[in-house]
């Protein structure tokens, strides 16, 4: 129970610190655009044909679990719960935690129209996630609940593309939105590599993912070059879970991904 209300602790803690980023945000918002100077900067910097820079991000890495079907009523033996001193043992419970993380790329960008553009950010993505066990394990009479947790690790090569629909620029300020979709290569994947004990489960993923994303956020224009905060969601499409008949990867019907990530541009 204690380690329940530990980890909840954790991500309230988590989801505060980026609601207080989103809200300095728009603090520095509302102020750009309503004190800035009158003068405006790279007047002609949305007409060329296109422009270049890059990016520097956080994120936070989530999977979606979906569980099997009646999975709180399968019993594993000793063969499937190498790393349980026990006889058997069930699965009671599956959660996903994030662990922050960052991105680093390059943007590309092509206009389309006076308020569309299309945008290539291919870069790297790292990133961790914790899926947190409660297991039933019994041995000879008796029974115990045990709550067990498996780190997995990502290094992401992504590859996105993207539609921007800008506002009218006011001064030296535009909102923004962007939808579009991702190829992602983990280059941590590792469901060709073996434990280092036979008695240790390593929950492996599989290497390919797309997802489809959106986004939200602001373009200041300065006296040198345009900076953009963004705030975006990245949905997965694929079961990444590479299932090796044990009660912790054939528990899960199918694991998602799912990424939040605050980006800070320049161009």
């Amino acid at each position: 129970m204690g380690f329940v209300y530990f980890r909840n602790g954790i991500m309230l803690l988590k989801q505060k610190n980026f609601i207080i980023i989103i809200l300095l945000l728009f603090v520095s918002m509302r102020s750009f655009s309503q004190e800035g100077p009158s003068v405006m900067n790279l007047p002609k910097f949305d007409r060329a044909p296109r422009h270049f820079g890059f990016y520097v991000a956080g994120n936070q890495m989530f999977f979606v679990v979906e569980p099997a079907d009646k999975f709180q009523q399968k019993v594993w033996n000793r063969d499937q719960i190498p790393d349980l001193v026990a006889d058997s043992a069930r699965v009671i419970g599956i959660e996903s935690s994030p662990v922050p993380g960052f991105s680093i790329g390059l943007v590309s960008n092509l206009r389309l129209g006076e308020y569309f553009d299309l945008r290539f950010l291919p870069g790297l993505q790292f990133g961790e996630r914790d899926l947190h066990y409660s297991i039933m394990q019994f041995s000879h009479a008796d029974s115990s609940i045990v709550n067990i947790s498996k780190n997995i690790n990502s290094t992401f090569i992504d590859f996105p593309l993207y539609i921007k629909y800008k506002s009218k620029r006011l001064n030296n300020f535009r909102a923004f939105v962007t939808a579009g979709a991702s190829y992602k290569i983990d280059l941590a994947s590792s469901t060709k590599d073996k434990a280092e004990s036979p008695s240790t489960v390593v929950v492996k993923l599989k290497k390919h993912d797309f997802t489809g994303d959106i986004g939200v956020g602001f373009d200041f224009y300065t006296v040198y070059f345009k900076f953009s905060t963004e705030i975006k969601m990245m949905y997965g499409i694929n079961d990444m879970i590479f299932r090796e008949g044990n009660l912790y990867t054939d528990s899960i019907k199918k694991l998602s991904a799912k990424m939040f990530q605050i980006s800070f541009t320049f161009e």
